[in-house]
């Protein structure tokens, strides 16, 4: 601990503000995944064609989830600056700016959800019955567009302020009132409607549009730091749109690589790609929420602890965040590698597909290492208004790595599936490797600093400790 500048108290009170921060994000994000997980279950009872439609549609969900969760790092950026350095107005215009450019966004795709959601389906290659549902189950989708985003936005404003825990009440709520939907609209359980798949979309929608309603209103009250205000502030709507873009484009390129990447699988058979799905589904249901919430509480230290300008402090924090998420997720991995065999054969019962997704839970595993350091040290960056460099990881590790160079491995030098687990790691290390960099040799301190005191300067003030 003496590594990382200072003593075994001041390291341990940064893992416990961490764990204080990062427990109510962790059961938050557990809650989502069992929410996505109990909508396949369901829509696996009805058909092979509602299952296809569902998943051809959530490729088109990305977006709106890829908006509120780009516009979240911009709110939870600021939010928490503005918290460190006691500017109360400064943060409410903030998150308030933030949740009107979220809103705005969504509204386009509530016109294209009920103009044009089947022809998204079936531009896609998809038969007509998949078509006419998913197209259907899609149009709810968009249509809540605008309050998924305003849900995503909220709720990070809030963790940027130092509550985590209202978040986690909201959506937990939320979650489960979707559950309770899917399961009764989609089945027809006792009095409820049969709706089959539209069942499950107008679950979706009306469970969003409670979370946003309920976020706005908990942001309004005098529950919680933050409040609600006029937003007038160009200085902070360009911080906002130049903090997020970045983090749009880092989650898009992710999402948008699946698509060849998937193709490449598929030239291994379709047991190959459903083990990749498998082994995937396991460690994000199994380690997801512990690298995630990592990530958030690096954003949320760091940036108050910038914005009480204490750069040195800011820096020590993110260390200390990356050694205990290091080691979390190394033993996560450690455990993956372990019970991979057990783990897989919950989810599949063919031998073949389960063999292969034994390997690809191995090949997870291996990579939690570098998962641990990527997380916190990215988290950190954003949180300081550095969104590029965590871009630039994913997008050379994800393009680079994972399609050009488990392509070249697998297919052109002949090495086969072993040249897509190598691509695999490697696109991880890349990942691991630049926001590393970045952090060690970048400039996001001085970026946090230069935001705080373009919005000081912006409403007259002097930031903490500057003249």
């Amino acid at each position: 601990m003496a590594l990382l500048g200072r003593g075994r108290d001041d390291v341990l009170a940064v893992w416990r503000r961490a764990v204080g921060l990062g427990w109510p994000i962790a059961v938050q994000q557990t809650l989502n995944t069992l929410m996505r997980t109990v909508d396949v279950v369901v829509t696996g009872l009805f058909s092979p064609a509602a299952v296809a439609a569902v998943g051809l549609a959530d490729l088109y969900a990305q977006l709106p989830l890829r908006i509120g969760l780009g516009l979240g790092t911009g709110a939870i950026a600021l939010s928490s600056q503005d918290t460190g350095r006691g500017a109360d107005l400064d943060r409410d215009r903030a998150v308030s700016q933030a949740l009107l450019i979220g809103f705005l966004c969504g509204l386009p795709l509530v016109a294209v959800g009920l103009l044009a959601a089947p022809s998204l389906i079936a531009v896609l290659g998809a038969e007509t019955e998949v078509v006419t549902l998913g197209g259907a189950y899609l149009t709810l989708v968009f249509v809540a567009a605008p309050v998924r985003i305003v849900g995503l936005v909220g709720a990070r404003a809030l963790q940027g302020t130092g509550d985590t825990r209202t978040p986690m009440y909201v959506n937990g709520t939320a979650n489960v009132c979707n559950i309770l939907l899917t399961v009764s609209l989609g089945l027809g359980i006792s009095v409820a409607p049969d709706l089959g798949i539209v069942g499950v979309g107008l679950a979706t929608a009306v469970s969003r549009t409670l979370e946003a309603v309920a976020v706005v209103g908990a942001i309004a009250s005098e529950r919680t730091p933050p409040g609600l205000t006029r937003p007038r502030d160009p200085t902070i709507t360009r911080q906002l749109i130049a903090v997020s873009v970045p983090n749009f484009a880092e989650g898009m390129s992710t999402s948008l690589a699946n698509f060849p990447f998937n193709a490449l699988l598929l030239l291994f058979g379709t047991e190959v790609n459903a083990a990749y799905h498998i082994g995937r589904r396991i460690y994000q249901q199994l380690t997801g929420p512990i690298y995630r919430s990592l990530s958030t509480v690096a954003s949320i230290v760091v940036g108050q602890t910038v914005g009480e300008d204490d750069p040195a402090g800011a820096r020590f924090a993110a260390r200390a965040i990356l050694v205990l998420g290091t080691v979390t997720m190394g033993v996560s991995g450690v455990v993956l590698v372990v019970a991979a065999a057990p783990l897989a054969g919950v989810f599949t019962s063919d031998a073949a597909t389960r063999a292969y997704a034994v390997e690809f839970t191995r090949v997870f595993g291996v990579s939690m290492l570098f998962f641990g350091v990527f997380f916190p040290l990215s988290g950190a960056l954003r949180g300081a208004g550095d969104t590029r460099t965590p871009f630039y990881a994913r997008f050379l590790g994800t393009v680079v790595f994972m399609l050009a160079g488990s392509y070249l491995l697998a297919i052109t030098l002949g090495y086969g599936l072993p040249g897509v687990y190598v691509g695999i790691v490697l696109s991880y290390v890349c990942w691991a490797a630049v926001v590393a960099a970045g952090f060690r040799w970048g400039n996001w301190l001085e970026t946090a600093a230069s935001m705080i005191d373009e919005r000081a300067e912006a409403e007259g003030e002097t930031g903490p400790g500057r003249s």
